[in-house]
C-alpha cells in the first residue's frame, strides 16, 4: 500500500473541477484509491464520495493506492494534485 499525505492549499479547496481531475486521473488505475480526511474515507474514483467530503483550505487529506499499479496511481495523482495547485 502507498500512502501520501497533502495539505490543501487552493482557496476553494476540492471543489468540483480538481474533483473532478482527481476523479478521472484515479480512474486510470486499477489499484484502490481513497481520499481520507476527518476520518472519513471516500474512493477517490467516485465524484460524489470526493465531493461528500466538503475539503476546504488548509485541510489535511490522506491519499492511498493498494493494489498492482499502486506506486504510478499515488505518483499520478500526487502530479494532478500540485499541476492544479491544490497542494503544496
Amino acid at each position: 500500500m502507498e500512502k501520501r499525505e497533502f495539505k490543501v492549499a487552493a482557496e476553494t479547496g476540492i471543489h468540483a473541477r480538481p474533483a473532478t481531475l482527481l476523479v478521472q486521473t484515479a480512474s486510470k488505475f486499477s489499484s484502490d484509491l481513497n481520499l481520507e480526511y476527518k476520518g472519513k474515507s471516500v474512493n477517490l474514483k467516485s465524484i460524489m464520495g470526493v465531493m461528500s467530503l466538503g475539503v476546504g483550505q488548509g485541510a489535511d487529506v490522506v491519499i492511498t493506492a493498494d493494489g498492482s499499479d499502486e506506486k504510478e496511481a499515488i505518483e499520478a495523482v500526487t502530479e494532478t494534485m500540485k499541476n492544479e495547485g491544490l497542494a503544496e
